[in-house]
């Protein structure tokens, strides 16, 4: 008999501002190939090098497929784990979660999760809807956006900006902290394209990234520096007669003391600050004054130091002075996630389902929630979307915490993870082509339905379907915590104005009234109570915060005294193969990947007697991970970087650059700081370990 091919359109759910459209081909059952949708005005055909081999996930032979329950030490892995039935292992859940209760209350319940999945079905509706009824506490998903979603609530009063695709039109390009080749790649044609047209391409990081080295300068600023930077180069621009008075006076708030303030920012300042000579602040400030329109593209990285939210509002302020939102292409762009109408948070707690209230726990803090601070103490974990003994700061006490003898744990997991070796019962999920998932984007317009393509593996379920169970285990019969899959999609496109039958007929829709070549804000008409983005907003006065758009320096990469210790800044950037820690256990990936490696300036490898390929003891007062050194002088003497995302398990020393960094808030939003961090470098010795 001859094989059934069909192909299946679908989207990309990983945490990404692109979010592809892709079309998968089944043969009898089997996904046996993926690529970008060539129709996909965002996608255009193309998938990133990290999604190119996704199907080694979906069709690998490391998938859990069966519910597993510890019978062993935690930490020891998978040989600690024996198979059980789904109704043996959700007794268990049951059992466990329960007996927390019977102590502490449903607060000592704490679902952990975030963009394992960006798929709203999977990730932000069934779980959190029963802990919510559960009473259990609430979870503050601060680890990636909290800083500038803070931020920009403030300045713009949400997520907004200019059309991403419209940077086509823009004359100068200023990607600040993004490095678009790793994680933005599919908005780095439009600014080929602009380039094609004569726009000048500036990226400011510390880094020279591979987008730093594709643009035609790069500017590298002191890490956490951003906002001084931004002030210095407003100072010249107002300086140069550049602002835009007139529009300035319409749509913003705050612009006279702002202005006042700048008097306090010369270039000199700004270029001491940020580690810079004077003349590449000036001639950039000359750029901008003079180049209409200008934009200006966000990375995410720049909110990871104590200062971030101080960082976004002043880098999203310069566009507001130069009057770049009147054309289209120009303005600031951090993420798109505000002009999408689909709010989860409704659909987690509908209206006609009890939902008691709860205190929230911030998920950037879990190491201290597990350690200590939380009163009543978390006595019950649930992971899902998420592998926290990998990624989340202060991986030692994170550790510690999840070896806790009275810590009952659940995790859901598509394969083994590190933080599945602390887990008393481990539940196999499904993949996107297993699911039913409705997607939008933090980085274009586009919304996304994901039909299922291929039956799960083995015994693996949808998150949500699990979530179901656990309900019916735990004796919770309120009818919406049966809701289907597509009833949950349903009511997530209720009052968004895009239809089910719309996407289930055509895969994709534009989602936001944004259009192509519009500028949204070019009359004001930000997202705030009078349309005004505020320059200075008392409401932060309440926060501890400055109200008026400034510069808070990073904490431990601008102590002087820490640095006498730890001489080395140390930053954490996403590489091109990984996907925070999706992909870092797939041998294609880790192989292009490469292990663990510290990044040292020649210099500070050579004052340490370093050389390319020694082994290398990365630490500070929190812990340590060990590294192969890389000499390169693609960052500056003081910082050193390596690349986030590696396994604990997988990796030398059995740690990773979050046993060094912290635990400690951003000035907004409660985010974490991993790029504000001090280490010292030293060849590693004999047997040691980190």
């Amino acid at each position: 008999m001859a094989p059934t091919t069909t192909v299946h359109p679908g989207a990309c759910p990983l945490d990404c501002p692109d979010t592809c459209v892709w079309q998968l081909t089944v043969t009898d059952g089997r996904a046996v190939a993926l690529r970008g949708d060539k129709d996909h005005p965002f996608t255009r055909g193309a998938l990133c090098g990290k999604v190119n081999r996704y199907l080694d996930a979906v069709n690998g032979p490391d998938r859990l497929t069966e519910p597993l329950v510890r019978v062993g030490p935690k930490g020891a892995g998978p040989v600690a784990y024996r198979p059980a039935s789904w109704d043996e292992a959700l007794d268990r859940v049951a059992v466990g979660l329960r007996a927390g209760i019977d102590r502490h209350g449903p607060q000592s319940i704490l679902p952990y999760y975030f963009a394992g999945t960006m798929g709203f079905v999977q990730g932000w509706t069934m779980g959190p809807r029963l802990f919510a009824h559960l009473g259990a506490s609430r979870l503050r998903t601060t680890i990636c956006t909290a800083a500038a979603r803070a931020a920009l609530g403030s300045l713009y009063g949400g997520s907004v900006g200019f059309e991403p695709e419209s940077i086509v039109d823009a004359k100068l390009i200023v990607l600040w902290g993004a490095n678009l080749l790793s994680t933005n790649l599919h908005h780095w044609p439009f600014v080929r394209e602009a380039q094609a047209r004569g726009a000048y391409v500036v990226t400011i990081d510390p880094l020279r990234t591979d987008t730093a080295a594709r643009s035609d300068e790069h500017v590298a600023p002191l890490p956490g520096t951003d906002a001084a930077l931004a002030l210095g180069l407003m100072r010249h621009v107002r300086d140069l007669g550049a602002a835009d008075r007139e529009w300035l006076a319409a749509h913003t708030v705050g612009w006279a003391r702002l202005e006042a303030r700048l008097d306090e920012w010369p270039v000199e300042r700004a270029a001491a600050e940020c580690g810079l000579d004077v003349d590449v602040v000036r001639r950039l400030g000359e750029r901008i004054a003079t180049t209409r329109p200008t934009a200006i593209r966000v990375g995410l990285g720049v909110q990871r130091h104590a200062g971030a939210g101080q960082a976004i509002r002043a880098i999203c302020a310069l566009p507001l002075l130069t009057g770049d939102f009147r054309h289209p292409g120009g303005g600031a762009l951090c993420t798109t996630s505000g002009h999408h109408t689909i709010d989860p948070g409704r659909v987690i707690t509908p209206p006609d389902m009890p939902a008691p209230p709860a205190r929230s726990i911030n998920m950037s803090r879990l190491a201290a929630a597990l350690s200590g601070e939380a009163d009543p103490p978390v006595t019950s974990l649930v992971v899902f979307n998420a592998n926290p003994a990998a990624t989340a700061p202060d991986q030692t006490r994170v550790l510690a915490g999840l070896r806790r003898a009275d810590l009952f744990t659940v995790v859901l997991e598509q394969r083994w993870t590190d933080t599945c070796d602390y887990a008393d019962v481990v539940l196999p999920a499904t993949m996107q082509p297993e699911h039913l998932d409705l997607q939008t984007s933090y980085g274009h317009h586009y919304a996304t339905l994901n039909l299922p393509a291929v039956s799960p593996p083995g015994q693996s379920l949808p998150n949500t379907e699990i979530f179901r169970r656990i309900a019916a285990a735990l004796g919770l019969d309120h009818p919406r915590l049966r809701d289907s899959d597509e009833e949950l999609a349903r009511q997530l496109l209720d009052g968004s104005g895009i239809s089910y039958e719309e996407l289930a007929k055509s895969t994709y829709v534009r989602a936001t009234g944004v259009e192509v070549g519009s500028a949204p804000y070019a009359a004001g008409g930000f997202p705030t109570r009078d349309g005004r983005a505020r320059l200075y907003d008392p409401q932060l006065t309440a926060q501890g915060v400055d109200p008026l758009v400034g510069y808070t320096p990073p904490a431990e990469a601008a102590d002087p005294q820490l640095a006498r210790r730890f001489p080395l800044a140390l930053i954490s950037p996403a590489g091109r193969f990984f996907m925070n820690s999706t992909f870092a256990s797939l041998p294609w990936h880790r192989d292009r990947t490469g292990p663990p490696r510290i990044h040292l300036h020649p210099d500070d490898a050579a004052a340490r007697r370093l050389t390319d390929g020694d082994l290398a003891r990365v630490h500070n007062d929190r812990g340590a991970f060990l590294a192969t050194v890389a000499v390169d002088d693609a960052t500056r003497p003081g910082l050193a970087f390596t690349y986030k995302a590696y396994w604990a398990r997988l990796s030398p020393g059995g740690s990773t650059v979050n046993a060094v960094t912290g635990v400690r808030d951003t000035d907004l939003g409660g985010g974490p700081t991993f790029h504000d961090t001090r280490v010292q470098v030293e060849a590693a010795g004999p047997g040691q370990s980190g």
